[in-house]
């Protein structure tokens, strides 16, 4: 059974929804974070959002999905769903745990250069590379209810770097919704996905 991207964009809003019930508490070497989904590293909220998905969504359908290398490098793709897609994921968030504005947040969508760990940047290398996949980019992000900072914005922004700049081919833009989050900040979140073509 092959997903469509629309499909994956709403199951990931899904797991991270059910993520966020679980009650996760984030850590970094410095900070315990407030409870939530939103504190998350983009990483553990990957892995968290995989467990939910292989073991409670189309099960059939995640069951051989991973982070998987790129072919011929040691760079890893956040989640290839063999022969059906290489995806590469992006967390933004414009506010801190503290409810401070983050600084510099933005440019991991926006930083258009080959080799930066941004959105542009992981369509560039999805691509270059050689998997036989369909590819995309899925950008997820938290923001309060209603938004002081607005996602949408920079994922608007992210479309027109993204073709009118660097001169990439994007799909259909396809969003999914997550509201009533626990986290004081983090209080709603929003996924967006495009293949890459």
């Amino acid at each position: 059974m092959e997903l469509s991207l629309g499909e994956i964009v709403n199951d990931f809003a899904l797991a991270l929804k059910a993520v966020d019930q679980t009650q996760p508490r984030g850590a970094s070497r410095k900070s315990i974070y407030r409870l939530g989904v939103g504190p998350l590293t983009e990483a553990e909220t990957i892995k968290q959002a995989l467990i939910y998905l292989k073991e409670y969504v189309r099960r059939s359908a995640y069951e051989n999905v991973s982070p998987t290398p790129y072919p011929n490098s040691r760079q890893k793709c956040d989640m290839v769903i063999p022969n059906a897609w290489a995806i590469e994921f992006k967390l933004i968030r414009p506010f801190g745990d503290n409810g401070e504005e983050a600084e510099h947040w933005s440019k991991n969508v926006l930083h258009p250069y080959k080799g930066s760990t941004s959105s542009i940047g992981d369509c560039l290398k999805l691509r270059e590379s050689d998997f036989v996949e369909r590819k995309a980019v899925i950008v997820f992000g938290y923001e309060h209810t209603p938004p002081r900072i607005d996602l949408t914005i920079a994922v608007n922004a992210f479309e027109v770097i993204a073709v009118q700049v660097v001169g990439l081919k994007l799909g259909q833009r396809y969003t999914a919704e997550i509201g009533q989050l626990i986290h004081p900040v983090h209080q709603q979140g929003k996924v967006f996905g495009w293949e890459i073509l």
